[in-house]
C-alpha cells in the first residue's frame, strides 16, 4: 500500500497510533493529515496535525523528546496508521513513558514485563547502589556470566523432575540474569530478537 492509498477522514485526519518498535509497548495516539506524513517522512521524525490548535506540530520539538520513525503500517482499510518509532524520551506530556498511564494498569500485561525489566537493569547501571545484587553483577561479567549458566542448568533440571511452575520460575530466572549479561556488554533482549528475526525463513 502506498501513503496515496490512506484514507483520511473528511477533516483530512488519519488516527495513527505510535508504538515503541523495541518493545511492542503503545506510546500515544495522535492524528495526522498528508502534510504531517510527509513531513514525517522527510525528516524521519513524527509529526502530527493537533486537532485542538489546528496546526502541524513536531513531535519533541520543545521538550526534545522526539521519536526517530522506523516504520509506518497500514490498517486494512487503510484509514489506520501505525508508527514504529524509537523513543527518545517520555511520549505524554506529563512525563509518562506512554500516554496510557491511567486505568486497569494491574496486573501488567505479559509484554510488559521484559521492558520494564531492562529499564530497571539500566537504572541500576547508571546508579549502581552499592546495595543492589543487579549493580554487584554488572560490575562482575564473569560473576554474571556464571549466574546465567547455573540458571540455565536449573531449568533444565526443572523441566526434567519439577513442576511446570518451577520451570516457568527458573526460566524467568535465566531471563533476568541473561538481560543483566547482555547489558554488562551494552546490548539487550532485543538484539537477541533480531538475530532471531533474521534466521526466520521466509
Amino acid at each position: 500500500m502506498e501513503d496515496s492509498e490512506i484514507a483520511f477522514d473528511e477533516r483530512g485526519l488519519v488516527p495513527c497510533v505510535v508504538q515503541d518498535w523495541r518493545t511492542g509497548e503503545v506510546l500515544t495516539l495522535a492524528y495526522m493529515n498528508a502534510e504531517a506524513l510527509r513531513q514525517t517522512r522527510a525528516t524521519g521524525e513524527m509529526h502530527f496535525f493537533s486537532r485542538s490548535r489546528q496546526e502541524l506540530w513536531h513531535k519533541g520539538a520543545s521538550s526534545g523528546n522526539r521519536q526517530a520513525l522506523k516504520s509506518i503500517r497500514y490498517d486494512c482499510d487503510g484509514d489506520a496508521l501505525l508508527a514504529l518509532v524509537e523513543p527518545a524520551g517520555p511520549a505524554c506530556h506529563t512525563g509518562e513513558r506512554s500516554c496510557f498511564h491511567r486505568g486497569e494498569l494491574r496486573p501488567a500485561a505479559p509484554h510488559e514485563a521484559l521492558p520494564t525489566l531492562e529499564r530497571t537493569i539500566s537504572e541500576r547501571a547508571r546508579a549502581m547502589p552499592a546495595e543492589s545484587y543487579t549493580a554487584a553483577l554488572l560490575a562482575d561479567p564473569g560473576r554474571a556470566a556464571a549466574k546465567v549458566q547455573e540458571e540455565g542448568e536449573e531449568v533444565a533440571r526443572a523441566a526434567r523432575e519439577e513442576s511446570s511452575e518451577r520451570v516457568a520460575e527458573e526460566a524467568a530466572d535465566v531471563l533476568y540474569h541473561l538481560a543483566v549479561l547482555l547489558r554488562g556488554r551494552e546490548l539487550s533482549l532485543v538484539d537477541a530478537e533480531r538475530v532471531l528475526d533474521g534466521r526466520r525463513k521466509g
